[in-house]
């Protein structure tokens, strides 16, 4: 049983080095880790990378068609405009003192849709543009909106994160799309808003750059102007139309009426992949109507969505993959048994492996994918609601203290103009506390709602 420890340790040890020191890309770290780990752990070497091909099959046929449907709505809300006029409209309606919790419910609402670092894209020169004309530090709008981009992230599927734990731990998605939205707000209530109050008098400084500044203003003005941008509601129709395809099926589920006809129709078109299918067609329809896009201009956009999810979907596929040699060389049992002989909350065990997986690899979504299969043999005898407060305790854990081997962590020190020690100061400690917090309320919850 140590030996088994011992070998996913060096592999994780492995795959860090490859990542952080030697500088390879997380995908091909991955590999070889994974094929590392299966040798140290007594598999054969010329079947090394039988487990992880099996991973990544499975992650790639249960997740990578999701995901590339959501690149292909993020895509089309952001060249359409939607995603701004979503983010104009809500700052327009804030005074001063509330541009923070503006900031944060607007990334909270482009986030739904939006992968992490798409949002980060559209938010950041709005976020330079409005702390410039507001005369405020970048930090007290910057970390609001960062927050609710990571709880999204962390904690709402049709985030890749959650979607594979979902999977691995055979949770219900509706009840988990439910927890996560409602763990989600306080959870970037406190470590967003709240904490930036304390971050501005650590790192007091202003928007960076006068030129960038300039640039990114004439942009929102040229965009602020262009026509044929979808109007508020017909951008926001695009984010929750699959949230509610998703909560309704929900509902039938649990009210026992899936056996209708009715309610077997509302079911299938709220499962993950028709949800995001009939969505992705809305969304090509009305906002390529809007824009006035020629067919050819439409499929040339679709097109270019896949270029910029090629990354993450081989980042989630290798982590499926090294997640399956974990667990087909007994490593994910092991660890799991030595967890359940401590007496140990599962809840409270998924997000603890979460963080040091997270710690080691610096991706959050390597840290669910692989956290969840270790501690898929805790879930065996847990209720429908706490399969989905576990698939939240790992997300939660999954974004601790971002640090310099996430590239996160690099993405938001330049943008908004910080030294290292000024980022741990803000970001790393921001999701430091969304981690904690997000781990905190899913324990209440768990006490209140069996």
């Amino acid at each position: 049983m140590s030996s088994l420890i011992i070998a996913a340790l060096l592999g994780i040890a492995l795959i860090v080095i490859l990542i952080a020191v030697v500088k390879l890309h997380p995908f091909l770290a991955l590999m070889l880790g994974s094929a590392a780990t299966a040798i140290l752990a007594g598999v054969p070497y010329d079947k090394s990378f039988a487990s992880f091909t099996t991973g990544v099959g499975s992650t790639v046929s249960g997740v990578g068609l999701l995901i590339a449907l959501g690149g292909i709505i993020g895509i089309l809300l952001t060249r359409s405009g939607g995603a701004d006029v979503i983010v104009d409209t809500i700052l327009a309606k804030a005074p001063k003192n509330k541009l923070g919790w503006a900031m944060a419910l607007s990334a909270f609402i482009v986030g739904i849709p939006l992968f992490f670092e798409v949002g980060v894209v559209i938010l950041i020169p709005i976020i330079l543009l409005v702390a410039r004309r507001a005369k405020m530090p970048v930090v007290a709008l910057g970390i609001p909106a960062l927050a609710g981009l990571s709880a999204l992230h962390a904690f709402v599927p049709p985030h890749p994160g959650p979607l594979v734990a979902i999977d691995a731990l055979h949770a219900h998605l509706g009840m988990t799309l439910g927890l996560g939205l409602l763990i989600a707000v306080p959870t970037v209530i406190l470590s967003g808003p709240l904490l930036a109050r304390l971050m501005v008098r650590w790192v007091p400084i202003m928007a960076p750059g006068a030129e960038t500044s300039a640039q990114s203003e004439g942009e929102s003005e040229g965009n602020s102007g262009q026509s044929g941008r979808p109007s508020f509601l017909e951008a926001v129709s695009v984010i929750i139309l699959p949230v509610l395809l998703m909560l309704a099926a929900s509902v039938v589920d649990l009210a026992g009426l899936k056996a209708s006809p009715a309610g077997r129709a509302i079911v299938w078109v709220g499962t993950p992949l028709e949800a995001l299918t009939i969505t992705t067609v809305y969304a090509m329809v009305l906002l390529a109507f809007r824009a006035g896009w020629a067919r050819e201009k439409l499929n040339s956009i679709v097109g270019s969505s896949f270029a910029s999810i090629a990354g993450i979907l081989l980042i989630v596929a290798a982590g499926g993959g090294f997640k399956q040699t974990l667990v087909d060389s007994g490593i994910g049992e092991v660890i799991a048994h030595s967890i359940t002989e401590a007496n140990m909350n599962p809840l409270f065990a998924g997000w603890l492996v979460a963080v040091l997986i997270r710690l080691a690899t610096g991706s959050a979504t390597v840290a669910t994918v692989t956290a969840s299969g270790i501690i898929a043999p805790l879930a065996v005898n847990l209720s429908p609601v706490q399969l989905s407060l576990l698939v939240l305790a790992i997300g939660a854990g999954s974004i601790f203290l971002s640090h310099v081997n996430d590239a996160g962590f690099w993405l938001v020190k330049e943008y908004f103009g910080m030294t290292v020690g000024q980022t741990f100061k803000t970001w790393s400690l921001m999701e430091t506390a969304l981690s904690v917090c997000g781990l905190v309320i899913v324990l209440l919850v768990s006490v209140v709602v069996h």
